[in-house]
């Protein structure tokens, strides 16, 4: 595992406490888009799946219980604990114009065509598209927190990452996955576009 790796998965943990902090603290919800946690919490599952079957390593085993468990619990303080501070007027993206698409791409395009190959295809592409409904609320209030930024930030700066983690094992190791690869930057390029609306609105 090199430096970027380690420190991409640091910025997406950072990224999920500064959101869940935000939420307890301020003991709201607002401007947060309940659909996107929701997409990353499936993101998650599908891809986490083979913590019944795979024993890769201690650090990889504890961050993916991490990021189900904080993935759940973030979802819960949007939809249970603190609803009432949702602003579910705004966060009105619909979601089937990304699942439908990103869950027939992953039957056509994957490494092989067995249940936990597609299912972990499907959450590499889903990621790639989750913050939309994110960035689609920011777009359509014209607004958004400080803290809510600095989460996007540090999204971002965690996808930035991988590509240079991508970049390294490629370099280094030979190694090249084309549907991470691409769904990377897609996804990064999205984040591009948060910064963009940010400065301008």
């Amino acid at each position: 595992m090199n430096i970027f790796r380690i420190l991409g998965d640091l910025s997406h943990l950072l990224a999920i406490i500064i959101l869940l902090m935000k939420i307890l603290k301020s003991k709201s919800c607002a401007g947060i888009s309940g659909k996107s946690q929701i997409l990353f919490a499936l993101v998650f599952t599908t891809r986490y799946l083979d913590l019944f079957t795979i024993f890769i390593s201690v650090y990889n085993t504890v961050m993916k219980v991490i990021f189900l468990l904080c993935a759940y619990v973030t979802v819960y303080m949007i939809y249970v604990r603190f609803r009432k501070t949702f602003d579910s007027e705004n966060d009105s993206f619909r979601l089937e114009f990304l699942l439908v698409p990103v869950t027939g791409l992953s039957f056509l395009e994957n490494h092989s065509f067995t249940p936990l190959e597609i299912l972990w295809t499907f959450s590499i592409y889903l990621e790639s598209v989750a913050i939309l409904p994110q960035l689609f609320m920011i777009s359509k209030t014209g607004e958004a927190e400080t803290i809510t930024t600095h989460y996007l930030f540090f999204l971002g700066l965690y996808r930035a990452l991988y590509i240079a983690n991508w970049v390294w094992r490629y370099h280094t190791e030979n190694f090249y996955d084309q549907i991470a690869v691409v769904s990377g930057v897609v996804q990064t390029i999205f984040y591009c576009d948060f910064f963009y609306l940010y400065v301008t609105k």
